[in-house]
């Protein structure tokens, strides 16, 4: 009894899907046929051979894909298919005796990449990725979700020479993005964005800030800040954005050359935007 369940559970990991989703099938070699004659197979899964005889067989694939050494009785041969096609094989010591394995090609897949993962607002990046199959002209279907909303078709590309493909984009706020092509989905990815966040002197003591995003930041703080002797920045004064979000102020009057700038945090610049920063502006104050 437990010899015939050893059995069982042999022919059941014959039949099963190995590791990573690939099938394992078996051919029985015998005096007359191989059995079964024909088979069609999934890319990655392996085919077995097994020779059931009593006198010795040798596989050649008829366009030399594969060909296995001289098997005796009861000996196994293995070989996994990796490329998509109609595979005729026949024994070498019997060629009468034929079979035949369709292989067919790799599941469609399709890559996406960005160029810029974190932009400022108003800047532009773009996507690129690949189809599996290579080929030019090939329909990929773009998608974007911006934070808080759902889900939106934005654009359907042609793929190019090598079946790549690219794709400007100019998210407002975080956003994610995939495309479709034919039943695949490429992974996710994520484009984040700062305000833009500007600094520009209006006189020799005056400066104004401006915080620009897609909604209004008009009553939103901003730091202003200096440039220490010890490589920090170090908040002079917060700031509060007016009705256009911006703010004119003065600078301290300190003798020497001082760098400032202006800084928002994330907390400040809102859902689905990161903490930002102006350039830096040079003071000097000879008395």
């Amino acid at each position: 009894m437990k010899k015939l369940q050893l059995v069982i559970l042999a022919a059941l990991a014959l039949a099963l899907p190995g590791p990573g989703g690939a099938a394992s099938i078996q051919i029985t070699i015998s005096a007359t046929a191989f059995t079964p004659k024909t088979v069609t197979v999934n890319y990655g899964d392996t085919v077995k051979w097994k020779n059931a005889d009593k006198v010795n067989h040798q596989l050649v694939a008829d366009n030399g894909a594969f060909a296995s050494p001289i098997l005796k009785p009861g000996d196994w041969y293995s070989f996994t298919f990796k490329n998509a096609g109609k595979f005729g094989y026949h024994d070498a010591l019997k060629p009468a005796l034929k079979g035949t394995v369709t292989a067919k090609g790799p599941p469609a897949s399709v890559t996406l990449n960005v160029g810029l993962p974190i932009i400022t607002y108003g800047q532009q990046t773009n996507l690129s990725g690949t189809v599996s199959n290579g080929q030019p002209n090939e329909p990929v279907i773009v998608t974007s979700q911006p934070y808080g909303s759902s889900v939106q078709q934005v654009a359907t590309l042609m793929t190019g020479a090598g079946g790549s493909f690219t794709y400007v984009i100019q998210p407002s706020v975080y956003t994610t993005y995939n495309v479709k092509w034919k039943n695949a989905t490429s992974q996710t990815v994520t484009v984040q964005v700062r305000p833009k966040l500007t600094l520009t002197r209006s006189s020799k003591w005056r400066f104004y800030a401006r915080a620009t995003a897609a909604p209004s930041l008009a009553g939103r703080k901003i730091y202003f800040q200096r440039h220490s002797q010890f490589g920090q920045w170090v908040t002079v004064s917060s700031l509060k954005l007016g009705p256009l979000s911006g703010r004119i102020f003065k600078v301290p009057h300190v003798k020497g050359t001082t760098y400032y700038r202006v800084y928002m945090t994330t907390n400040q610049a809102g859902l689905g935007y990161l903490e930002t920063w102006s350039t830096t502006a040079r003071v000097h104050f000879s008395k």
